[in-house]
Formats: structure tokens, sequence, C-alpha cells
């Protein structure tokens, strides 16, 4: 008896040629391929103490969440030239070149004698994890179409959020271990394992789809992706949901010390947050493919509200302090409600661009962590000793959200992916 995830999966692959690994092992390849970010950031987290003593920083330093801002930063620019090279020479090629900067940065990061030397390191890092980012997401559109397409992504998120999960706690344990420098040397080893395993992938991107690599082809690539209206609100929408993510992120290890002294508990903290992360994505993948997208991105935002008035009024009632049992399950609570946006809204935005799904990859990925990197720093930057920047900003950016999700849907440009998938539709006519 064939089931509603394996129908949905032959009827994405017809035509395609035969491939060696199955579904789940394919599910977890991209998941690991995804991880080349999150390892390239959580994994080092535990070791920001560490940073600032070495590089002779502050011990309240901020200037510690640029080492996330700045790899993002990198990992928007690289996704611009990722996408072409993917939709010309497909995408395993896409990922070796991408691993091969990867490798390099992460050296670069781990022999600096100096802290602006790692950043830069960082950016060339983040450069090469803009290759694995890119092959990922197109290899899911190659694969999967409409609700298919965001139930594999939430699985893909379900199996990478793992990363955070072990990451801090891994980094903390390289650390306690040998030198603080030895979290680059991992993440090397993690890149050259993950390129090996893709040897067992047969190539994705249909030769039909292959598009020239030319300025003009690139830029009408990058000018159809831009002018489709539902990717572009939805890619926005994906923005203030990155900026949330990257707000947390850097500062989340400075603000458990300087606010409750729990900086050695910081590593166990964010894998329990991780794990909320991890049943978000599952549970989303088990649903959205029975309420579709629009309805599970609704009821998401709905849940968001209440969630975020009672954050907001907790911060505020604390003088930006909150008691720690109170305030760490209601961000958890709100960062795991994430995993019912991001994939949905991502997925949405890729749904007009079968042909160009590198490009589109590309473009949307590039707006969205670039312009999320930047709004997530400047409220990282400004806290170090209250919560109240981080609750108010990322409020601000879920209502951002919410708000550009509904002038798509106010200009009729309802995305139509409902409980099958839409791949013969017009989402954006």
């Amino acid at each position: 008896m064939t089931t509603p995830t394996d129908a949905l999966d032959v009827e994405a692959s017809a035509g395609a040629p035969q491939y060696r690994i199955g579904r789940r092992e394919l599910i977890a390849l991209i998941s690991a391929i995804m991880a080349f970010t999150a390892m390239g950031i959580d994994v080092m987290l535990s070791a920001f103490g560490e940073i600032r003593d070495d590089f002779g920083l502050a011990s309240d330093s901020t200037q510690t969440a640029r080492v996330v801002t700045v790899f993002l930063l990198g990992l928007a620019v690289g996704q611009l030239f990722y996408g072409p090279i993917a939709d010309r020479f497909g995408r395993k090629r896409a990922l070796y070149a991408g691993a091969s900067i990867y490798i390099f940065g992460a050296i670069l990061s781990a022999l600096a004698p100096t802290f602006d030397t790692m950043l830069a390191g960082r950016f060339v890092w983040g450069i090469g994890a803009a290759g694995a980012r890119v092959v990922a997401t197109s290899i899911v559109r190659d694969r999967f179409v409409g609700a298919a397409m965001a139930s594999a992504m939430s699985n893909v998120m379900a199996v990478f959020v793992l990363v955070p999960i072990i990451a801090p706690s891994l980094g903390a344990v390289l650390i306690a271990i040998l030198p603080w420098r030895s979290i680059f040397w991992f993440c090397v080893v993690f890149a050259i394992v993950v390129v090996v395993w893709s040897f067992r992938m047969v190539e994705t991107l249909d030769p039909a789809h292959r598009r020239e690599l030319d300025v003009k082809t690139i830029a009408g690539g990058y000018w159809t992706v831009a002018k489709t209206r539902v990717t572009f609100g939805y890619t926005m929408a994906t923005v203030f949901v990155q900026a949330s993510f990257t707000a947390f992120l850097a500062s989340a290890e400075l603000l458990t010390g300087q606010i409750w002294d729990r900086e050695q508990q910081f590593p166990i903290i964010f894998g329990v947050i991780a794990i909320l992360f991890g049943l978000a994505a599952i549970i989303n993948g088990r649903i959205v493919e029975r309420l579709g997208i629009d309805t599970v991105v609704n009821r998401a935002f709905g849940w968001l509200a209440a969630v975020l008035a009672a954050l907001v009024t907790v911060t505020f009632l604390g003088g930006g302090t909150p008691n720690f049992w109170v305030f760490t399950p209601l961000i958890g609570v709100t960062l795991a409600s994430f995993m019912f946006l991001m994939p949905n809204l991502s997925s949405a935005a890729m749904v007009p661009l079968g042909e160009i799904a590198g490009s589109g990859s590309a473009l949307t990925g590039s707006v969205r962590v670039a312009l999320g990197a930047l709004l997530g720093g400047v409220i990282a930057e400004r806290s170090q000793s209250t919560v109240t920047p981080l609750v108010v900003g990322i409020a601000v950016f879920v209502a951002c959200a919410a708000l550009s999700v509904w002038l798509v849907r106010r200009g009729g440009l309802r995305v139509v992916i409902g409980r099958t998938p839409a791949r013969d539709r017009a989402p954006n006519a």
C-alpha cells in the first residue's frame, strides 16, 4: 500500500532519473548539507567567552555578535553566485565548490592571529556555506512541489535541528579538552564527511533546465525572481523571521551569563530550546499537507500574537530582567513557533520558480539572510544587560512578517497551496 508521502514523492520525481538513495536518506543528506550553516554558527556559541579572552575584548563585549552576523553576511553574498552555478553546472558541483571555500574559511578562522582576521575568515566561511544552502534548497525544489515541498522542508529542518541541540554542547566539550580553536577544525572534518557522503546522490537538476552562465541570463533569472510578486512578498516575510532568529542567536550567550549568571548552563538551555524547534518542525511536516500552507501560517501568526503578548508583558514587568523560569519557556515557545512559518513561507516563495529554482533559492536566500542578519545584528548589539531590545525587536519583526503576508493576499496574490500539490497552478497570476 502506498502512503500519502510515498505518493507525493513518486509524483514529484516522475520522469526524473533513478536515484541511488531513498527518500529518508535523501532527506538526511539534505539536512546534513543544510547543517553546514548551523554547524558554522552554533558550535561556536559556547566559545564566545574564550574568544573575548583570547582577543582582549571586555567580558561583557557584544562584539562577539559579529562572529554570527559576519558569517551570515558572507552567506547572503555567496548565494547570489551559487544560484546560477547550480542552475548551470548542477547541484553537486555547486556543493563541492562551496564546501572547498567553506573549509578554507574555517581554516583561515582557526589560524587567525587577530579578531578582525577571524571575522574575515568567518565572512569567507559564510560564502562557502552559501553553496550548501543553495544546493539543499534546490534539491528539495527539484524533487518535491507544493505542500509536499513544505513537508519535505519541515522534515529536513526536523533532522537539521539536531545540530543546534548538539553543537553548543559539543563545542563546550571540545573547549574543555582542547584549545577553543579546535571547534573550527571540527567543522572542517564535518564538511569533508558530508562531501564524501554526497557521492551517493545522483545529480537532481534536469538537463532540460540547465541555464547558460552569462550575465544576461543570470540577470534575467534574478529579474524574473524579483518581479514574481508572490515570491517577493513571502520572501520579505521570511526576512523578519530570520531577523528574529539572528537577534536571538547573537545575543543569547551574553544575556544568559549577564542577566541570570548561567553561562555554564547555556549549551543545555540552547539545546532544550532547539528540541522545541525540532518538535515544531515535525508537527508542521505532518499537518501542512493536510491543512495547507495558508491555514498553518494563519494559525501560527494567531498563536504567536498571544505568546508574544505574554512575553512582552513579562519582560516589562521584570524591568528588562524577568524571572529565568518564566522568560525562557516563553522565548523557547516563541522561537519554536517560527517552524510553522519559515519552511512554509519559504516554500510558498519558491512555488512559481520551478525552472529557475537555483536562482530563486539564491536570491530569496540572499535577501532573507542579508537583511535578517543586519536587522537582527542591530538588536543583538543593543542587548547587553536587558532582554527588552530582544523581545521588542522580535515582536516588531513578527508584526512586520504578518503584514507582509497580509499585503500579498490583499493584492489577490494568495498562494494556492492546499492539501494537494499545486504544480500546475499559477499562484502569481
